[in-house]
């Protein structure tokens, strides 16, 4: 097989490891994404005294399913996500290292691909993170309409339009611009700890799994503020149809009233929950990207 071809494979084999990795990070992480959005946009005095009273308080009342709500456009979404993110960071790897053939990829090199990867997909993730978070932040009873503004994704999706215009779905784009610029910390991490643990000796999975997870905490340690900003932003309550008088107008605004309101620590809420999921969560995912991309490749060149 040709250079050419391998390389056509390589770029093109991002797109089923990447929904094979979205789905992984639904199954796995969706329960403690709900308490870490509810936790994040509840701020310092709202109705739940920690992450474990939010869990807790959410299965009593809502019921085990209620983990779940807002399920739906990650679903989706996080598949086209991952798809987006692991085939642009690919091809960004590819053109990188076709400027310099005979060198690996620096860890430097793996930051560039994963700077321009995140910027690349929040432009898809916008709309889907917009409409998980004002879903996650429905309460209403067990079985119950009551608190129910909206049925799912589509209706939330068809009233935002009807209310402000097409433009209302990616309202946090910036937040989330500023978010996913950090995913050059998490693939320039990823390589360092890969390199660590391959001269330690793990095998590839332990490898995949174990770097996935770190660098998923390394990521998520310092990006986190402009989560919390992002997710104040997008699930911030609908002021009605032509209103402009939203809650934050911006990332200024939302972090002023943050810090104002609750000091440093407002832009750390529902921290815990993140930083426990990100590990199995993402350290399951890249295993199941690097398992599918390897496994790919080795039938399409058979």
């Amino acid at each position: 097989m040709s250079n050419k071809e391998t390389s056509q494979i390589d770029r093109l084999i991002g797109i089923p490891a990447g929904i094979a990795s979205g789905v992984t990070k639904l199954i796995v992480g969706h329960p403690l994404d709900t308490v870490k959005v509810r936790m994040q946009t509840e701020g310092g005095h709202g109705r739940f005294k920690g992450p474990m009273d939010c869990l807790m308080t959410t299965i009593r009342k809502e019921g085990f399913r209620a983990l779940y709500r807002g399920a739906t456009p990650p679903l989706i979404g996080w598949t086209i996500m991952d798809s987006v993110t692991l085939t642009t960071l690919t091809n960004m790897r590819i053109l990188i290292q076709s400027r310099n053939p005979d060198r690996p990829l620096r860890t430097i090199d793996q930051c560039a691909a994963g700077l321009v990867a995140g910027l690349t997909v929040s432009f898809v993730a916008t709309p889907i993170e917009l409409l998980k978070a004002k879903l996650q932040v429905q309460y209403n009873a067990k079985a119950s309409a009551e608190g129910r503004l909206y049925t799912g994704p589509v209706d939330l999706a068809r009233k935002l339009v009807h209310n402000h215009g097409i433009t209302a779905i990616y309202q946090g784009l910036v937040p989330c611009l500023m978010f996913r610029s950090f995913f050059w910390a998490l693939w320039g991490s990823y390589d360092i700890f890969s390199n660590i643990l391959k001269k330690k000796g793990y095998s590839d999975t332990a490898t995949a799994f174990l770097a996935g997870g770190m660098s998923a905490n390394v990521f998520w340690t310092i990006s986190y503020p402009c989560d919390v900003i992002k997710n104040r932003i997008m699930a911030q309550p609908d002021p009605g149809k032509g209103s402009k008088a939203w809650k934050y107008d911006g990332v200024a605004s939302c972090a002023k009233h943050i810090y104002k309101s609750e000091g440093i620590k407002g832009f750390y809420r529902g921290f815990a929950p993140c930083f426990l999921r990100s590990f199995p969560m993402n350290g399951a995912a890249i295993l199941v990207f690097e398992t599918v991309s390897s496994t790919g490749k080795r039938l399409f060149k058979d």
